[in-house]
């Protein structure tokens, strides 16, 4: 029964983060495309109000003229909406569904032995310390760096080695799909962190201020600002971590720390682009083409570097049957679904199971390769091949 409800947890779990990601995020987007869309006031009132720019849109049926004040408005208004909760809910149930999903069962989905054969308690701790220890790092980075000249420069390049230093260790320490999940919620602690620790208290700092009759010190919503925009970067790397786990030929690759580095820095790129072209059309930048052509290189060179080594069944191979499969489901697959245990409520240890699961069987095993989950049994590519053989040749089980 521990498994059945542990699989409702992980439903209900990533059902919230999804629906509270899509929240924070797009509200993030629309503000990084306001901020680059606005142009200078034309009403003379708004420009003694303080209006810095507006913009004017159309949607759902209505029009909506958004305005944007350089530091502050001369009045406050009573009823003012802050964007927090989205970010903070983001990472809750992100971080609930971490622990539900690995941190639970570490020994089967934290650790690979082949890799660091330790405790499940050591690896908890380690993979938590990657999330602590890169926002500390990022952090002192940003306050090192971020006011000098040339700072967001510095910045991103230091920010980049440490994420592709964090995501080394991580791929070289775990099993691939929780790596890759990890250095995902390493960056997503870090952007709830800057909401936290940065952002939100800056813009409370600004409203006390201006309550109280005092000026506003522009400082807060320039290092609120850099956050956010450090923020829009790490969005699309952390989406494909969070995605990485259906597609096993990236987290099993030999070298999946690299593939992860690419894909992180194609989506940065590709968002550079998203970023800057809408000043772009209003005169504000050069042309961003080039980010997406170079998130858009680095993807086809990925998809290039990672592709399969073409095979073909020789003429003439014997057709296997169930009498040459069933050794190989009783050395790998019988520890988690046989008479003993049966994860996800399936039994391969005997033919009306094996043929009522043989294309789960051929897809988890062949197609996806993720069972034996981290490969806990060491199936060979000869037996996985085997497998693929039997499944195309009509998964016979007689």
């Amino acid at each position: 029964m521990e498994s059945y409800y542990l699989d409702w947890a992980n439903l209900l779990l990533r059902w919230t983060h999804v629906v509270t990601a899509i929240a924070w995020i797009g509200s993030s987007f629309y503000f990084v495309f306001l901020d680059s869309s606005l142009t200078p006031p034309i009403d003379d009132e708004q420009k003694k109000q303080g209006v810095s720019g507006e913009l004017w849109a159309v949607h759902g049926g209505g029009f909506y003229h958004p305005v944007k004040f350089n530091v502050s408005p001369t009045q406050l208004p009573g009823n003012l909406h802050w964007f927090y909760w989205e970010s903070y809910t983001t990472w809750l149930s992100g971080f609930a569904l971490f622990i539900v999903s690995y941190l639970w069962s570490a020994s089967s989905y934290l650790i690979d032995k082949s890799l660091m054969d330790w405790p499940p308690a050591t690896a908890i701790a380690v993979a938590l310390s990657f999330l602590l220890l890169f926002w500390l790092l990022y952090d002192r980075i940003c306050r090192s760096f971020g006011q000098r000249a040339h700072g967001d420069a510095i910045v991103g390049v230091l920010v980049f080695a440490l994420v592709c230093l964090a995501s080394w260790g991580a791929c070289h320490w775990f099993a691939g799909r929780a790596a890759f999940l990890l250095v995902g919620a390493m960056l997503a602690t870090s952007m709830s962190a800057n909401v936290f620790f940065w952002i939100i208290p800056g813009q409370k700092k600004v409203v006390q201020a201006l309550r109280a009759g005092q000026a506003a010190d522009a400082t807060h919503g320039q290092r609120g600002k850099q956050r956010s925009v450090h923020n829009t970067y790490f969005t699309l790397p952390v989406l494909f971590a969070m995605l990485s786990g259906h597609y096993s030929f990236t987290f099993s690759h030999p070298q999946n720390w690299l593939v992860l580095i690419g894909m992180m820095a194609a989506g940065a790129a590709i968002r550079q682009f998203f970023v800057m072209r809408h000043g772009y059309k209003l005169g504000r930048n050069g042309n961003p083409l080039g980010y997406a052509l170079a998130g858009v290189a680095a993807l086809v060179a990925l998809m290039v570097w990672l592709a399969p080594a073409p095979s073909a069944t020789p003429a003439g191979v014997q057709q296997v049957g169930y009498k040459e499969l069933q050794p190989v489901l009783e050395r790998r697959c019988y520890l988690c679904h046989g008479e003993q245990v049966q994860m996800k409520n399936i039994r391969l240890d005997s033919r009306p199971s094996v043929k009522a699961y043989a294309q789960y069987l051929y897809q988890q095993a062949v197609v996806l390769k993720l069972m034996p989950m981290n490969n806990a049994t060491g199936i060979t590519e000869a037996e996985r091949a085997l497998i693929k053989q039997w499944f195309e040749g009509g998964a016979r089980i007689d």
